[in-house]
């Protein structure tokens, strides 16, 4: 299905299951609609499985925007209390769109449970209280963690019971936006139907021993391979160690559940230059969870001691301090604590660990793949074949659950059925009419103002965070930079710019390298100008105007050409 094709029945007020490989734009969809129903002022959750996921999305954690946190069961009593609390009570109320992204993440349990608190909410015994939901995601990811005993068929959650009633329309995103025509991409596609030919296997083989740079992550399938690694390069440093254990408090039973779902280790031992990751979201202090850095040396701090500094990928060196991770109850009383530096080794990660990652380079070893569709996750979070070191692969890493698989082709009968259905069919009665649903506004005056103020809002600081965050999610799912500006109406140099920025901020655009032979020439070009110190070659804020460097290539380049050469200068 077309992305136009989605939108149309985003908009009609559909449940819609958004789905699609890698490349395929549902992340670039989602932020579409999204904007729409700002401008028409509908209120709208964005939320996320995981984390990482909710970062993308500017958005929070399903399990703290519906306030069921990690429980499995809600009593009426449970319910009761929710109501009670101010701020759970105000947004589960107002939204009228609920926006689920990385929803392969989410266990089923957890899917029924916010069912069930919106309709406790809305009072409504429609599905999800009788407000539209939108889940995007991937089955072909790894399933949930769930209990031992559960199979994959108990943890999908397009096996609940909330999932039947939702009668979601299934957008399957065929449209393909990667750079160039890698054969990563051809890899993917193969896995997901399974016809994985014997040139593929090749073409994996022969990355064994490929130069992928220095800066790169090791994926392994079992934590004792990555504690090993880890250990290793740790022992290597003739450092000082110093050691960082947790601070745990609360209910013992509930302190042992966050002990297993935080990834922060109960007893860290780090040196200077370890490789580390951050585990944990602050946007204030300026990391992420999955931010990569070095441990480059410790400091005293008055209240907690020794704390590690780290230099992040992109230049910005931090004081680490501890983060706080808890369990509250129904009046928001912190039950169970566990609070730890937010940081764990990082030469290497498990492939589950690294679900909704975005990696540049890459050495993975599959040879010991224990479950099925970790392999697929593991390649996927590449963007091309020439980031990857593959040092071996057993044949069940390249298989997929068999449930997946047969509700993957289920959902793109669903789609292809849909797009038949709906392709030429005018559905703006029925837009006005969900908008109208939700309370909204069809004042195409109010309209305008409102998308001229999200515009405005999206212009200011830092060239627009939010403009620029829509150029990295496009760039990160395999977009050209003519793309990008094609899909978002902007520019080639604006997003060039945006990329400037973002590199800055640490994001890898080698992607969008121009070539050696154009960097080199450029390269040459701008060292003697700046050589010269011609007055008439400079702009006001001193930097070299991009005339005199285009005049100057022979043959005569693009202007954007050379705008996007300058950024690989260094």
């Amino acid at each position: 299905m077309k992305q136009e094709t989605a939108l149309k029945l985003l908009k009609a007020g559909e449940n819609v299951f958004l789905t699609g490989s890698a490349g395929a734009g549902k992340t670039y969809t989602l932020n579409q609609y999204i904007q729409y129903l700002k401008a028409r002022k509908v209120p709208v959750a964005i939320t996320a499985s995981t984390g990482i996921a909710a970062t993308h999305m500017n958005g929070m954690t399903i399990h703290t925007w519906a306030g069921i946190g990690i429980k499995d069961v809600l009593s009426d009593h449970d319910l009761k209390n929710m109501k009670e609390r101010k701020y759970l009570k105000e947004h589960l109320e107002n939204a009228q769109v609920l926006i689920i992204d990385e929803i392969s993440m989410l266990h089923a349990k957890q899917l029924n449970l916010v069912n069930q608190v919106l309709k406790y909410f809305k009072e409504s015994d429609e599905a999800f209280g009788g407000i539209q939901v939108i889940v995007a995601g991937d089955f072909f990811q790894l399933p949930p963690v769930g209990k031992s005993e559960e199979r994959n068929r108990d943890k999908f959650c397009f096996m609940s019971e909330a999932w039947v009633e939702a009668k979601f329309r299934v957008c399957y995103l065929t449209e393909q936006h990667r750079q160039g025509n890698d054969i990563l991409n051809d890899i993917l596609n193969a896995i997901r139907s399974q016809s994985i030919s014997q040139q593929h296997i090749q073409a994996l083989e022969h990355t064994r021993e490929q130069d992928i740079g220095d800066t790169f992550t090791r994926l392994y399938t079992h934590n004792a391979d990555v504690d090993q690694i880890n250990y290793q390069h740790l022992h290597a440093i003739a450092t000082d160690a110093k050691q960082f254990d947790a601070k745990c408090d609360g209910n013992a039973k509930l302190v042992e559940t966050l002990k297993s779902s935080v990834r922060a280790p109960e007893s860290l031992v780090l040196k200077k230059h370890a490789k580390v990751m951050f585990v944990k979201n602050n946007f204030d202090v300026g990391y992420i969870n999955g931010s990569l850095g070095e441990v480059v040396g410790f400091e005293e701090d008055d209240e907690y001691g020794v704390l590690p500094k780290v230099q992040l990928t992109d230049g910005t060196t931090l004081l680490v301090e501890p983060e706080t991770w808890s369990v509250d109850n129904e009046a928001g009383k912190t039950i169970a604590s566990f609070q730890q530096i937010p940081l764990r080794l990082a030469w290497a990660i498990t492939i589950h660990k690294s679900q909704g990652m975005t990696l540049a380079a890459a050495e993975i070893n599959l040879s010991h793949t224990f479950e099925k569709g970790q392999g697929y996750v593991a390649l996927s979070r590449l963007k091309s074949l020439s980031g990857l070191r593959l040092l071996g692969f057993n044949l069940q890493a390249l298989e997929l659950d068999s449930l997946a698989l047969k509700a993957d082709r289920r959902f793109q009968e669903l789609s292809n059925e849909a797009e038949d259905k709906f392709l030429d069919v005018d559905l703006s009665l029925q837009h006005k009419a969900f908008i109208r649903h939700c309370g909204g506004t069809l004042n195409e005056a109010e309209i305008q103002r409102n998308q001229k103020k999200i515009a405005k809002t999206i212009s200011k600081a830092n060239i627009g965070v939010q403009t620029v965050e829509e150029t990295r999610v496009l760039f990160e799912e395999g977009y050209h930079v003519q793309d990008i500006a094609t899909e978002r109406g902007l520019t080639p140099a604006t997003i060039i710019n945006h990329l400037a920025k973002l590199q800055k901020d640490g994001l890898d655009i080698s992607e969008a390298h121009p070539g050696e032979d154009v960097v080199e020439q450029v390269r040459k070009i701008y060292k003697r100008l700046v050589k010269r110190q011609n007055p008439e070659h400079f702009n006001e804020d001193g930097q070299i105007k991009l005339r005199p460097i285009v005049e100057a290539t022979t043959p005569r380049m693009g202007y954007d050409q050379v705008r996007l050469a300058l950024l690989f200068i260094k």
